[in-house]
């Protein structure tokens, strides 16, 4: 079962003006799931987006990259679970401009400024029949009030949806953002499968909003591993309406921009982190904290090397301190000039290893009474520096195998 993760409140999460969402069902898996979910824009929003570097990305992800790089308005978004449309060649690319195109027919928009995304199983042709089918009866459905409905229709082998909403005050003016997102396994940057979708009512410049993408996803998404391999499909859409009444923010050093990053991180953090408790058998939620580190991406690079290990990762799931297998973590993290003896490795408060060993103070018992905990800290300071990262992963389990295992069937 996820990793205490409270019951999503439906009512906890708040519309956001100039955002509409539908859901339908189009049997794309299975018959009568909710699998097709319809976002309407309102004119004038921006949209910002991330996507994976795997260079086998989907064909959605190529069409999402090419509509925003070339500027487009951007008035919908349509996502449907059950088929990833990954590994389908030019034949993909068909399916999801054919999808894109009715659903500008539907909404009264062009097909450009429409972004498709698609997650489930790759190397499967998408039937885009039955997707383009289920449009009438999603945009019969739209509502401000459907986050909830939409976090559950994402879903492919998560356990539960997960949303998030907050609201901060810009300029006299109270923002909201609420935001979606569904991941459980093939999770690692870049980008951690998962899509995301934020939206926030504030009025943004464009190249600030995708500024602010950006460093919301390396401190939340591209901060998480589950399994460490990276999808072919990962998207993380980031849309501001502009119906707040605030005035447009477009000095990154202003304190309104720093209010609003500030909250849309910590929506994006609560999803990505939910990501991980959601983790595919997860039993252990693990925070990895590296500090001291010549550079952020060393930090990120330490915290990575601990939170993919499968033999860590594997310990955790038995309670089992046998703590040496983060110090070779640490090791092959690929800092070719580190200084282990310079080390200091705690579990919570706990100090296991300093001046490149065992610290002598440690007993095992220490060890077993932390890992026997359901949320752990690995605490590391690699002091040859000021900079810092943080890294959330979980354990590996007998789930896990058997999640992926049967995951066609």
């Amino acid at each position: 079962m996820p990793v205490n993760i409270a019951p999503l409140d439906p009512a906890a999460l708040l519309p956001i003006a100039g955002v509409e969402i539908g859901i339908a069902s189009a049997g794309i898996k299975k018959v009568g799931r909710k699998d097709t979910t319809l976002f309407r824009i309102a004119p004038g929003a921006r949209v910002a987006g991330v996507f994976t570097l795997n260079r086998f990305c989907a064909a959605p992800v190529r069409i999402c990259q090419g509509y925003l790089a070339a500027g487009h308005e951007i008035r919908a978004l349509v996502i449907n679970t059950g088929n990833a449309n990954a590994g389908t060649g030019v034949d993909g690319m068909q399916r999801a401009q054919a999808i894109c195109a009715a659903t500008a027919v539907e909404l009264g928009v062009e097909a450009n400024q429409v972004l498709p995304f698609s997650t489930g199983v790759i190397l499967e042709s998408l039937p885009a029949d039955k997707i383009i089918a289920a449009l009438p009866a999603a945009k019969a459905d739209f509502s401000a009030s459907n986050w909830a409905e939409a976090a559950s229709s994402i879903m492919t082998t998560d356990i539960v949806p997960k949303a998030s909403s907050t609201q901060v005050q810009i300029g006299g003016k109270t923002v909201t953002i609420t935001g979606i997102a569904k991941g459980s396994g093939m999770i690692h940057p870049n980008m951690a499968t998962m899509l995301g979708y934020v939206a926030t009512d504030a009025a943004i410049s464009q190249p600030l909003l995708q500024q602010m993408l950006k460093y919301a996803a390396d401190h939340s998404f591209n901060s998480i591993t589950v399994d460490g391999d990276t999808s072919t499909n990962d998207s993380f859409i980031l849309i501001a309406t502009g119906q707040a009444g605030n005035d447009e923010i477009v000095d990154a050093n202003s304190a309104d921009f720093a209010a609003l990053q500030a909250a849309v991180l910590q929506v994006s953090q609560f999803l990505a982190q939910a990501i991980v408790r959601d983790g595919e058998g997860a039993t252990k939620f693990i925070t990895i904290n590296v500090e001291g580190g010549a550079s952020y991406d060393e930090c990120k690079a330490v915290g990575y090397a601990i939170g993919r290990s499968p033999l860590v990762k594997t310990a955790f799931f038995a309670s089992d301190p046998n703590l040496g297998r983060i110090l070779a973590a640490i090791g092959y993290a690929g800092i070719n000039d580190l200084d282990v003896d310079n080390i200091e490795v705690r579990l919570d408060d706990v100090l296991v290893a300093i001046n490149g060993g065992r610290n002598p103070d440690y007993r095992e018992e220490q060890g077993q009474a932390v890992m026997n905990k359901a949320e752990i800290a690995i605490n590391i300071k690699l002091n040859r520096g000021e900079h810092k990262a943080t890294v959330w992963s979980c354990d590996f389990s007998y789930d896990y195998v058997k999640i992926n295992a049967e995951y066609r069937s």
